[in-house]
């Protein structure tokens, strides 16, 4: 997806629409991010793993939409054809911005370069320099995302330092080709089992255990992706 935003402003942007989104900017993303918040519903389909970023060591939760690198068994011909479409996907071509230096406010902007913006067909984002009913429940769903986004990096922080993760490589077998995805972790059960009493309330008690459980649930979800991808060969 596009990374170029531009902040929205009623008066250079008075006459722009979105149109209907086209799924085609993220055909080749095999992984996408989503919050914890998404997991109950995104697990019924999708694996859900967790990748480390090398330079800052924080942990991102994503799911797995394909087996291997650019391959997004979802989207056929610019169209969603899962059930479940990521908050990261749904928020597009939209984004949220900060501004270090007044870091409690959120603005809101947009990927201007994206098919889906331009001034002749979709839904205006103003009308006469006010935000459109449109446009008002898209930037109310948007911040709503980025706070589970925030709160979801806490939680993953604070499962990171209870050492709940562990890497491991994926195996699955696609016509008798036996792959091995790597670079992935997920939560140890062993460990999380061995936690102390008092830990594993305090995990409860963040509810934390739904989330766990249903990534560990998910990761049966590798055989439907195997399925999914022979069948559209």
């Amino acid at each position: 997806m596009s990374n170029e935003i531009s902040l929205l402003d009623p008066s250079k942007h008075a006459d722009l629409k979105v149109s209907k989104p086209d799924f085609s900017q993220v055909a080749d993303e095999h992984i996408l991010p989503i919050t914890l918040h998404e997991f109950s519903r995104a697990a019924t389909e999708y694996p859900i793993v967790f990748v480390k970023n090398s330079e800052t060591g924080k942990f991102q939760s994503v799911v797995m939409l394909g087996l291997k690198p650019e391959q997004n068994l979802s989207v056929v011909n610019g169209e969603w054809v899962g059930s479940y479409i990521p908050n990261a996907v749904k928020d597009y071509p939209f984004a949220v911005v900060l501004n270090a230096e007044q870091p409690d406010k959120i603005w809101i902007g947009i990927r201007e370069q994206s098919k889906q913006v331009g001034t002749d067909a979709g839904e205006p984002l103003f009308k006469e320099g006010e935000e459109t009913p449109f446009f008002n429940q898209r930037r109310e769903s948007i911040v709503q995302h980025f706070e589970e986004e925030q709160a979801s990096q806490s939680i993953l922080q604070f499962l990171a330092e209870k050492e709940l993760f562990r890497q491991q490589t994926l195996t699955v077998t696609v016509k008798g080709e036996q792959r091995n995805i790597n670079g992935l972790y997920m939560v140890d059960e062993a460990k999380l089992n061995d936690l102390s009493d008092d830990d594993f309330l305090d995990l409860k008690k963040r509810g934390l255990l739904g989330p766990i459980y249903g990534h560990l649930t998910s990761l049966h979800q590798v055989n439907r992706l195997a399925r999914t991808e022979m069948l559209s060969e």
